[in-house]
């Protein structure tokens, strides 16, 4: 038996970058005999910006990946605010995650994740291996994760000056997974705001890689819970011979 190959499904060019060249070196010294970003769909396409492919479509392309290869674990990299609540094409567990208005953006993160897991063990039937997909959720985008260092954002952003704007947002709430009040004051577009005062732009593929980079995967996992679970449990499957 031979160590297992990662498959990270991802929505955008950014998480790809960030999966093929922070994550998967980080993960490789676990064990894995290769990482490697797959972007949903045609998404390297797609002209209308925003939103994500219906769940059936999503999931049928995890279910082609893990059938073709019997030697890889699936993950996925997609963000919480994004998924389809309702219709056909919604994503298991996001409207039960809307309704727990207590509950922390981590938790409400894992409803989902736990959901996904859930249908598509039910779809593969009970001899498959549900530790071949471990999904990954986040809250409630890329874009929060780079609050873990306001510091290293704004180098990475090339702004310095921002620092101060950047740690008062931060300041305002528990975690940088729970930086979002609406589709107005999402983490990009609290980013974007900001760099339009400077009369720049955010350019997500490049300042987006850079400010983690920055920052580093040690300081994103200490600030964010949701995600450091995640990459522990990779780092567990690691270990697993398929």
């Amino acid at each position: 038996m031979s160590s297992p190959r990662l498959l990270v499904h991802v929505e955008g060019q950014t998480e790809e970058s960030f999966v093929n060249e922070l994550l998967g070196p980080h993960l490789m010294q676990w064990g894995y005999s290769l990482v490697s970003a797959r972007l949903l769909g045609n998404a390297r396409r797609r002209e209308r910006r925003g939103g994500i492919r219906r769940w059936d479509a999503v999931r049928r392309e995890i279910i082609r990946h893990l059938q073709g290869d019997r030697g890889c674990i699936a993950t996925t990299m997609v963000d919480y605010y994004a998924l389809p609540a309702s219709g056909n094409g919604a994503w298991p567990g996001r409207a039960r995650a809307a309704g727990l208005v207590s509950a922390g953006a981590a938790q409400r993160a894992e409803v989902v994740a736990a959901d996904l897991r859930d249908d598509l063990g039910r779809v593969m039937g009970p001899r498959f291996d549900l530790r071949r997909f471990e999904p990954y959720v986040m809250m409630h985008e890329y874009e929060g994760l780079l609050f873990s260092d306001c510091g290293g954002l704004a180098e990475g952003l090339e702004a310095p000056e921002l620092l101060p704007l950047l740690q008062e947002i931060r300041e305002g709430f528990p975690t940088p997974e729970d930086i979002n009040d609406s589709k107005h004051t999402a983490p990009s577009k609290r980013i974007q705001a900001l760099m339009s005062g400077l009369g720049r732009r955010y350019e997500k593929p490049f300042h987006g890689f850079m400010a983690l980079d920055e920052i580093g995967l040690p300081v994103v996992r200490a600030q964010c819970p949701g995600f450091d679970r995640w990459v522990g449990r990779l780092e567990e499957r690691a270990a697993l011979t398929l």
